[in-house]
């Protein structure tokens, strides 16, 4: 899943690239609010993280442009301005959440996870599951039945939690790399064949589909 981060504390943003990529989230940080707004317009993100005391632009107005635009780009308030008046102004521009610095990095990858299954009709609070497979984002393992937890590696995890949020769909080798992949990474379409196969030697192979001249789709467990 791919995150656009919006923050002009560089220390703190520089803390929170590290916590959300050791979550498996590819992340964009943005600084300045005239650049995020661009890029939230531009780019085919899951979900974003909006400083409101921003240079350039507000963090309101950048979430009341996006939501003029037609946007429903899940929105994780972040800021230092604690006031409920302030609170609702947020809520009331189309912000779907508000963490108020200072925060627990915990406590922002658990919104940050039950945003992102909202926006997907899933329960926040329960374990991701889908087509006979559970996913422990917390240890970045998958279960199959009653069997042992199978570990994945970070772009294996990445691409998993990506395939059971959208089970049953076909999707590109151009979208899985969209949301992988962050706005600087070289978005390599070999690397996503490679990562399907891993996967599928875990899995069975025929948890993953191809589709020729379409993609791929997470169908079930079965060898």
């Amino acid at each position: 899943m791919r995150l656009l981060l919006v923050e002009d504390n560089v220390a703190l943003a520089e803390s929170l690239l590290a916590v959300l990529k050791r979550a498996g989230y590819a992340v964009d940080w943005r600084a300045d609010g005239r650049d995020a707004l661009l890029l939230g317009e531009q780019e085919p993100y899951d979900l974003a993280i909006l400083d409101l005391g921003l240079p350039g632009l507000d963090g309101l107005e950048i979430l009341r442009r996006w939501r003029a635009g037609g946007s429903a780009l899940p929105v994780l308030i972040l800021t230092a301005r604690s006031r409920w008046t302030e609170r609702v102004e947020g809520l009331q521009a189309g912000a779907d959440d508000y963490l108020t610095k200072p925060f627990h990095n915990e406590e922002l990858v658990l919104r940050v996870q039950a945003l992102l299954r909202r926006a997907h009709g899933r329960e926040p609070q329960a374990m991701l599951s889908a087509a006979g497979l559970q996913l422990d984002e917390a240890h970045q393992q998958v279960v199959r039945g009653g069997e042992a937890p199978i570990g994945l590696s970070a772009s294996e995890f990445k691409l998993l939690r990506y395939f059971m949020l959208h089970p049953g769909q076909v999707l590109s080798k151009t979208r899985l790399a969209e949301h992988l992949y962050d706005y600087e990474d070289e978005r390599d379409s070999n690397v996503i064949e490679v990562l399907i196969n891993h996967l599928r030697r875990k899995l069975g192979r025929g948890a993953i589909e191809t589709r020729r001249g379409q993609g791929y789709v997470l169908v079930g467990t079965a060898e």
